[in-house]
């Protein structure tokens, strides 16, 4: 069973080593002390996990971890004071308390599914990267600040796009990575159906019109047009630098009556 006909370790019995050298080395030293009928256990669950379905392993990766995650993100007060003042100041009334918190972290098991369904072994490994890594769980902020302001912005007319993009300093970059692929999702979804498409931003119904979505429809639809990466990225670069993201509420938000530009 161990040995091959020549005598040497099998494959099967070399890959199981190699797993072991990936565990940490208290990991490794806890499995080491089991008895035989719990360890077991331990492999009827990995065998249980790698043939359940994302949603599955989502629900339990849910139930197993995210109390020691939430935990953990509520003893980090500096970066949950700091996310909560940044989303004052754009304006949006989330409140970061434990079932928002442990709401995201389900989100990101399922938003990370997602993103691997073309490399559906690539999810669990995400999972356990947010359970064992420092810098994967301090991820989990930036995540929730990139996720509510695409959420805002999905809400936000086209003119109101317009009028964020014309803040930032990088117009092109910013129109690319997060205005079109928002506009083209209200257009194939019907939220937002454009009636001059050579004229981008004619002042039409259209361009002045509010998208209405509930809660529901607005986390999938912002799940299937970013990556984690993308909403995560867009997060950290505000908690990293405020001014990443330039911000005038009353400007962004004036009735379109009056006049588009000052």
């Amino acid at each position: 069973m161990y040995l091959s006909d020549d005598g040497k370790l099998t494959p099967e019995i070399l890959q199981i080593g190699s797993i072991f050298g990936k565990l940490p080395p208290e990991a490794k030293d806890w499995f080491e002390s089991l008895p035989w009928h719990q360890r077991r256990y331990v492999l009827l669950l990995c065998h249980l996990m790698r043939v359940s379905s994302p949603d599955v392993q989502a629900e339990f990766l849910d139930e197993y971890t995210a109390d020691g995650l939430v935990s953990r993100k509520l003893d980090d007060r500096d970066t949950q004071n700091r996310v909560t003042q940044y989303l004052r100041d754009f304006h949006i009334d989330t409140e970061l308390d434990e079932a928002l918190l442990r709401s995201y972290i389900r989100q990101f098991y399922i938003h990370s599914a997602q993103d691997t369904r073309r490399q559906p072994d690539m999810y669990l490994e995400s999972a356990l990267k947010l359970v064992l890594s420092a810098e994967e769980r301090n991820n989990v902020f930036n995540y929730i600040l990139g996720f509510e302001l695409l959420k805002m912005m999905f809400c936000m007319s086209w003119l109101e796009h317009e009028r964020l993009y014309r803040l930032q300093r990088n117009q092109e970059e910013f129109i690319t990575l997060y205005i079109k692929p928002i506009q083209h999702a209200h257009r194939v979804n019907g939220i937002v159906v454009p009636r001059d498409e050579g004229i981008f931003f004619a002042r039409r119904s259209y361009f002045v019109q509010k998208p209405e979505l509930s809660d529901k429809k607005l986390i999938e639809l912002v799940i299937a047009t970013f990556t984690t990466d993308t909403v995560t990225n867009f997060g950290f670069s505000i908690i990293r630098h405020i001014n990443s993201l330039h911000f005038d509420y009353d400007f962004i938000f004036r009735p379109e009556t009056e006049p588009i530009f000052q």
